[in-house]
């Protein structure tokens, strides 16, 4: 057997790196390993570390070793099960246009949440600075995301080189992930950090203002400075997958700093009376965006809930 890195999943078979510097190796997946999956759709993902016998006809992956972290969701609407999308990562960086196409709050605001609950760090990218000409999007969304602890900020343009190289240092050495809607910029800025990747881009609806799907399937690089970076399909939907209703309040670190002053220990901040959350809201100390995406993911998790993605709430700058 040897261990190698799985660098992208195909319908039928997976490629994995075996760290010989030869090319990935393209291996089966042994029946075995769809054995009591349970809710889980997918047995092996991107960046899973698995026991490949490169001997057998044909070759295969017969076992994945277990993961240090991971990132899922619902798999769809029709689809309870639980999508693993990458695994084994150092960090995400989740990207987001300030223009063409908007920028989504709701889904944003869900990507860091379960980033927080799997315990990946997480860094928000404002892309496509020189689209925001006279910079009052990122004025008013560095007042919404600036003060959340813990939380890092970039500012990007893959066209004018603005954050490139920051971005290309903080993914230096180190297994990194960039998530993100369609024509948000994630190929353009790949390829402007190391040509050669040649990662095609896509163009913008200029009807629906929307990017077209280029990247249709998750995939690892190697970067020249050193370690690796995974580009992933671009996203509409986002579900946490297994997520109760009582850990959502901890998931959105600038609502938590207000809730020790409810009037309720175990306040939900949703309709109790003496909600220190509600009122920062209504004082404008908190972001409407960010308690409307809280509430949503509340109500969503709820098993009495009906939250449809969407009724999402759409920020009226995107």
């Amino acid at each position: 057997m040897k261990e190698g890195r799985v660098v992208r999943v195909d319908a039928k078979v997976v490629h994995v790196d075996l760290g010989d510097g030869e090319a990935p190796v393209q291996a089966a997946l042994r029946g075995s390993l769809f054995e009591d999956l349970g809710p889980v759709k997918n047995p092996v993902a991107v960046g899973d570390l698995v026991e490949v016998d490169p001997e057998g006809d044909p070759c295969a992956v017969e076992a994945v070793r277990p993961r240090r972290n991971y990132l899922g969701r619902v798999a769809s609407s029709h689809d309870p099960r639980e999508q693993v999308l990458v695994a084994n990562v150092d960090q995400l960086f989740v990207i987001g246009a300030l223009k063409d196409p908007g920028f989504s709050s709701n889904r944003t605001d869900r990507i860091l949440a379960a980033c927080l609950w799997h315990e990946i760090p997480a860094i928000l990218v404002f892309n496509k600075a020189d689209l925001d000409a006279k910079g009052k999007r990122l004025e008013r969304y560095l007042a919404t995301y600036g003060d959340i602890p813990g939380l890092e900020i970039l500012v990007t343009s893959a066209r004018t080189g603005q954050g490139v190289e920051e971005l290309a240092e903080r993914l230096r050495g180190r297994i990194s992930v960039l998530y993100g809607p369609s024509g948000a910029g994630k190929s353009s800025l790949l390829n402007a950090i190391q040509p050669d990747l040649d990662i095609k881009e896509g163009r913008i609806s200029s009807y629906w203002k929307q990017g077209k799907h280029t990247t249709t399937y998750s995939a690892m690089h190697a970067l020249a400075r050193g370690g690796y970076v995974i580009d992933t399909p671009g996203i509409r939907v986002f579900r946490p997958y297994g997520l109760r209703r009582t850990q959502v309040r901890d998931l959105f670190p600038d609502l938590a700093a207000y809730q020790g002053a409810c009037q309720y220990s175990d306040c939900t901040h949703d309709h109790e009376p003496g909600c220190a959350v509600a009122d920062a809201v209504e004082e404008g100390r908190l972001a409407d965006t960010r308690y409307a995406s809280y509430l949503s993911l509340l109500d969503e998790v709820d098993p009495e809930g009906a939250y449809d993605p969407d009724d999402a709430p759409v920020d009226p700058m995107g």
